[in-house]
């Protein structure tokens, strides 16, 4: 997908939402298409993708049919979108997928499958002791297991600054990229009444 297709596929849903279309929770993308789409063309289509709430883009870029995305979301599911056929699986609770991520790591490894894990976590998340004791155990039994660090310097509504008081040194060898986020944590800015 390009960068307009992910853009629009995105506005689609902000209308929709702010219409009252939708009637539940969303968390939208913006201002990371550039650097997914990168990142997305080291990941095969056999590869695990694990994620967070704000997983639109994910999924999209990796295969999930936007009208097949659209309709989950459409059924309330914006933060929890999760696909066998796909391997692709979304949590809202934070840092709730990265030990699952480490583990189907750890499988595919004993299995001597060749495909690996993908873990986008935000940069709070990061900072959590979860990530930190997954990627330590990822790394001294050498699992099938790429982290990818989105950082938009924020907690839901606060600067990851503030709330930790400085930010972790990030490791060399996982994905990291900075931006700022179009929308706010959740919704589009806007409060709708349904």
């Amino acid at each position: 997908m390009t960068k307009e297709e992910l853009k629009k596929f995105e506005l689609r849903i902000k209308e929709d939402y702010e219409n009252g279309k939708i009637r539940a929770p969303v968390h939208l993308s913006g201002n990371n298409e550039e650097e997914l789409i990168k990142i997305f063309k080291n990941i095969s289509k056999d590869d695990w993708v694990f994620t967070t709430w704000r997983n639109h883009y994910h999924a999209l870029l990796h295969g999930i049919d936007s009208e097949e995305l659209y309709n989950l979301i459409l059924d309330g599911r914006s933060m929890s979108i999760n696909s066998m056929k796909h391997r692709f699986y979304s949590s809202s609770i934070v840092g709730g997928s990265i030990p699952i991520a480490l583990g189907t790591a750890l499988s595919i490894k004993l299995k001597g499958e060749s495909n690996k894990v993908w873990c986008f976590v935000g940069d709070m998340s990061f900072e959590s002791g979860v990530f930190h004791e997954c990627y330590k155990y990822s790394r001294n039994f050498k699992l099938p297991l790429e982290f990818v660090i989105e950082d938009n310097n924020m907690s839901t509504n606060t600067p990851t600054n503030d709330a930790w008081g400085t930010k972790s040194k990030i490791p060399n060898d996982v994905y990291y990229y900075r931006y700022e986020r179009e929308y706010p944590h959740h919704g589009t800015g806007n409060w709708i009444l349904f």
